[in-house]
């Protein structure tokens, strides 16, 4: 990728989500304010990258686009694969 490509995709993402570092302090709020809880040391480690995934869209929501359906959709699909494991191990 060029560096022209670079560029125009970096300023697209920022019409779409903001800046990256307003998301990025939103996301580094949401993820200490996670991991500094108790109950983060107890989660299997695809419950902590799905939850960090979901704060991630939070972030980019937060800072971004609110009505972008994209983020929304992804916050589900992250909760359905964790759900999903989690019924495959009660039936196991």
């Amino acid at each position: 990728m060029t560096q022209t490509n670079v560029n125009e995709m970096l300023a697209g993402r920022e019409g779409r989500y903001g800046s990256f570092q307003g998301h990025a302090r939103i996301s580094q709020d949401l993820k200490a304010a996670m991991h500094e809880r108790s109950g983060w040391d107890g989660l299997q480690a695809d419950q902590r990258e799905a939850l960090e995934m979901i704060q991630h869209k939070i972030a980019r929501i937060l800072n971004g686009d609110p009505t972008y359906l994209d983020n929304w959709h992804d916050i589900q699909g992250y909760a359905r694969l964790v759900e999903k494991r989690l019924e495959q191990d009660a039936a196991a």
